[in-house]
């Protein structure tokens, strides 16, 4: 049965369009009309103004040079940005927190700008009597890890003279700023004698940085032994020592979809086999390889299950009339190391390595391993894996290497 219109539970008729919902006995104005609009209008005149954006305040050289390297986005204050503030700032302006925010930029960046490490130099040499160990840490920092030495004169003299001063009082600032000037080549024996005293060992060993402290420590002896044979003061203790580097650094393990470290292992795979190389193997003193070979008198590539792959450590004296620094062996097998050469192992929009990769092929070269640098431009122009592998075919025989039925 059809109810009638009005009833309960009958549809109620549609509004016109365009026209508001009103109540029994309201009148029904359209959204757009004019009295709508006018009240709208009304409405929005009685609001309180908004307040207007607060005035920026105008920024000088020093302030706006900490105010760029406070942004966390880098690609925002290039390198000419931070030149143009630097040059801008005026000597009381230039704060030891504004150079040490500079150096941290400079070295997190890998950018090895002179103009930007001149200056930090320059800052440290002049406020010399202010600073502290802790903070004259962070301004060398960058100098170690681009592998850049200063053209001021007066750069090595001051930090022997903050060294000697504060030596005793920070051990971990300390040892942070012999590591950057062992990267350097450029270690003050005064201060080697005073690490390397009984005295100083002793009151690292129960801090809580006392590991890092020996693991420094003990790249500072291995740089000893290695590059300063004229050294006659006080070494590392045997028992004190630990590796140096024992598993790739934290970069490559970070970057490790990027490397191409992978790529190469399987490319050596197919052409040597699995039992002649091995990968990332740790060398005495605590050297981490990327690839090692072992290579016979004449040239046929070994397996390196049937070789110690291990050069001793310390190395031999060399025989008399050769040079000092070039150890040898009495074993005739040679051990060959591919070194990655991957982009984030430069300075950036460079060609330096930085410094602590500078040093690690620097000491493996003098503690007797053959080195064959794999540039980063050379892999990355290898297309797929064949091209790859005629590549390492051709470094390898280049080194007068063989492997096969030929080689053994």
């Amino acid at each position: 049965m059809r109810r009638p219109r009005g009833e309960p539970g009958s549809r109620a008729p549609r509004p016109t369009e365009g026209a508001t919902s009103a109540g029994p006995g309201e009148p029904c104005f359209p959204s757009d009309g004019p009295l709508v609009c006018a009240l709208e209008q009304e409405r929005r005149f009685r609001l309180p103004p908004k307040p207007p954006p607060p005035v920026q305040p105008v920024l000088h050289g020093g302030q706006r040079l900490e105010a760029a390297l406070s942004c966390p986005h880098f690609l925002r204050h290039p390198r000419q940005h931070l030149i143009r503030s630097l040059a801008e700032a005026r000597p009381e302006e230039l704060t030891p927190h504004v150079m040490v925010l500079l150096a941290q930029h400079l070295a997190r960046h890998r950018l090895r700008e002179p103009q930007l490490l001149e200056a930090i130099a320059h800052f440290l040499v002049v406020q010399e009597a202010q600073l502290n160990s802790k903070v004259v840490q962070k301004l060398v920092l960058p100098f170690g890890r681009l592998n850049y030495l200063p053209l001021e004169q007066q750069f090595m003299p001051c930090l022997e003279r903050i060294l000697a001063r504060e030596a005793g009082v920070t051990p971990l600032a300390t040892v942070n700023i012999l590591m950057s000037l062992c990267q350097l080549r450029c270690l003050p024996f005064r201060a080697l004698h005073f690490v390397f005293s009984p005295g100083f060992i002793n009151h690292i060993s129960g801090t809580p940085h006392a590991l890092i402290v020996r693991r420094y420590l003990s790249l500072l002896d291995t740089a000893v032994e290695l590059e300063l044979p004229g050294y006659q003061g006080p070494r590392l203790p045997r028992r004190q020592q630990v590796p140096i580097f024992p598993q790739p650094l934290i970069t490559d393990r970070a970057r490790c979809k990027y490397s191409h470290k992978d790529i190469v292992a399987e490319g050596l795979r197919q052409l040597l086999g699995e039992e002649k190389y091995r990968q990332d193997l740790t060398v005495p003193p605590g050297y981490c390889t990327d690839f090692l070979l072992c290579v016979s008198s004449n040239g046929a590539v070994l397996p390196v299950r049937t070789q110690d792959p291990f050069l001793p450590y310390p190395p031999r004296s060399c025989p008399q009339g050769q040079e000092a620094l070039n150890p040898t062996t009495r074993d005739p097998t040679q051990r060959v190391v591919l070194m990655l050469r991957e982009r984030w192992h430069f300075c950036r929009d460079g060609r330096v390595l930085l410094g602590s990769r500078a040093l690690r092929e620097r000491h493996l070269g003098l503690m007797g391993y053959q080195l064959l640098p794999l540039p980063f431009e050379e892999l990355e122009s290898q297309r797929g894996l064949p091209q790859l592998k005629s590549y390492l075919r051709q470094k390898l025989q280049a080194l007068g290497l063989r492997w096969g039925p030929e080689g053994g």
